[in-house]
């Protein structure tokens, strides 16, 4: 249970995961602390930009005034994965058990012990402020900025198309070492997989062999099947949240039809009517919003069509995607952002990546290929747009994707890139990276991170309060929760907004968003009281 929390969390299935203490309060008169709630007034800074007729540019401070209101109790959080036999969701599921137990295991390096690394919300820290006498910069947990449910404490569920238990599904994916998996056997064996949905279009033919738990009859009685699933696991489970996660195999892309899938009333249409064009995922999705519980796409195929979205936001429902962020991704969107802002013209880059798991095999397939393709090659699109000195308009580095089944690397995909860049006076740099990754080790802390934080979004409200007058009501952020970008390869925004690629400014803005929710100023590294001297 984090700081600032009030009650118990999701004690029910093991002992508390914190002790519910304050790490700290913020003393200002824009804050205010009550037994359910956190508020804060924030005056939020941008720079509004016209341009006169000679062609000069003309920036103007805009101060907007906005209230914030946490609710501080967590509550009991249930975590419904989709392909929950697969590598990532049984690798997730015995890590937070291992965790929850506090368990350590040998392996050929020594003595391990388990941990949350790799997660952003478990694992990093925020600035806090200087202290007063030193001035020395203060960090705390991440986890402890706001009320946040603790992994150790979430409810796991979920479906999958294969029926092995999440013991022998963990043999199968072969990522954990042999001790550990030896020690969580007896409860992972006790997890069985709802049925789920398998249209054999929309995810590669050497799948097939894995599908035999399965729902029958039509799209319709599919959409009501999960929707009754995630209303008994929630009841069964005595939950006060459920939030739900694709971690299935990537689908091929669904084609966007006038009249299918382009609004809210069409796409559920297309369902009732079974179109062909309404994927697996897509199915998931709308049973998700229609139950009113968050929605995450943890694959790159466009489960969030144009109609998924309206009705989301019909619903005050949230979803998040698309694509773990979690290896070869993750460093070009930091690399790339570095080059750029260096003044260094980026004009090709080569990606490679050899894969041995489930992944890869069903990557394999062309138009599942595709779908990954797509996620990953526009990675550093709004960086490039952003230097207007190095690129032209609508100019671009070449980018090329390659992705591999090599069935003996298994989980420990190889991702080797080359950027190429131009440099002072003619001149070239090229820089090759290779990243070995345990693909699945990386992934699952970002399945907890999403779940974690979109929970807390479920419990954020704000209302406007600029030019002294303040809105009656709070309300919910946009359905599109944007700010998981940090953890996802190709981030869904609201329409009409730009996508944010680069890692520092998605990192900032989470940050921010919580500062600004206990009433903090940005974070900033002007550093001014070491600058300037009297």
């Amino acid at each position: 249970m984090a700081p600032h929390a009030n009650g118990e969390s999701n004690g029910s299935i093991a002992a508390p995961a914190a002790t519910g203490r304050d790490l700290f309060i913020v003393d200002s008169p824009n804050v205010t602390y009550t037994e359910d709630a956190i508020k804060s007034t924030y005056a939020y800074h941008t720079t509004k930009v016209t341009k006169t007729a000679e062609g000069k540019y003309v920036a103007q401070p805009v101060e907007t005034m906005y209230d914030f209101k946490v609710d501080r109790k967590v509550g009991k959080v249930g975590l419904m994965l989709v392909g929950w036999g697969g590598n990532n969701g049984s690798t997730v599921t015995a890590g937070i058990i291992a965790n929850r137990h506090g368990l350590t295991w040998e392996n050929r390096e020594g003595k391990q012990k388990s941990n949350y690394y790799g997660s952003v919300i478990m694992g990093s820290t925020i600035k806090l402020g200087n202290d007063a006498e030193t001035g020395e910069e203060i960090y705390i947990p991440f986890h402890d900025v706001l009320p946040m449910a603790h992994p150790n404490d979430l409810v796991i569920g979920g479906w999958d198309i294969n029926s092995m238990n999440l013991a022998d599904a963990m043999d199968r994916a072969a990522v954990l070492d042999p001790d550990l998996k030896r020690q969580v056997r007896d409860e992972m064996k006790e997890f069985v997989p709802l049925p789920s949905i398998y249209y054999p279009d929309f995810i590669a033919a050497n799948q097939e062999d894995r599908a035999n738990n399965l729902l029958t009859g039509t799209k319709q009685d599919h959409l009501e099947k999960i929707r009754g699933d995630i209303r008994s696991f929630k009841e069964t489970n005595g939950l006060d949240k459920v939030i739900v996660l694709w971690t299935a195999n990537t689908e091929r892309y669904a084609e966007i039809i006038p009249g299918v899938n382009d609004t809210a009333d069409n796409l559920l249409n297309a369902i009732r009517t079974s179109h062909d064009e309404v994927s697996p995922s897509t199915v998931f999705a709308v049973a998700s919003i229609l139950e009113g519980v968050p929605f995450v796409n943890g694959s790159p195929q466009n489960t969030l069509v144009p109609g998924a979205i309206q009705l989301a936001e019909q619903n005050k429902a949230f979803i998040g995607g698309d694509d773990f962020k979690s290896g070869q991704t993750k460093m070009k969107s930091a690399l790339v952002d570095f080059l750029v802002n260096a003044g260094i013209k980026l004009t090709s880059i080569a990606s490679f990546n050899f894969l041995g798991n489930n992944d890869g095999l069903n990557l394999d397939a062309p138009q599942q290929f595709r779908s990954k393709e797509i996620s990953k090659s526009n990675v550093v699109d709004d960086m490039v747009a952003a230097n207007n000195i190095l690129y032209e308009k609508d100019e671009h580095p070449n980018h090329t994707v390659v992705i591999k089944y090599m069935p003996a690397v298994g989980d420990h995909k190889r991702a080797m890139d080359e950027y190429y860049a131009e440099i002072f006076m003619g001149g070239h740099q090229s820089i090759s990276m290779t990243n070995i990754c345990e693909d699945s080790l990386l992934a699952s802390p970002l399945i907890i991170d999403l779940a974690i934080l979109a929970e807390l979004m479920t419990r954020i409200s704000w209302r406007s309060s600029s030019q002294g007058v303040t809105t009656k009501d709070y309300k919910g952020f946009h359905s599109v929760l944007s700010i998981l970008s940090y953890m996802l390869k190709a981030p869904c925004v609201p329409p009409g907004t730009p996508v944010i690629n680069s890692l520092a400014k998605q990192r900032a803005a989470m940050s921010n968003i919580f500062r600004a929710c206990v009433g903090l100023a940005p974070e900033s590294d002007m550093t001014l009281e070491h600058k300037l001297f009297a």
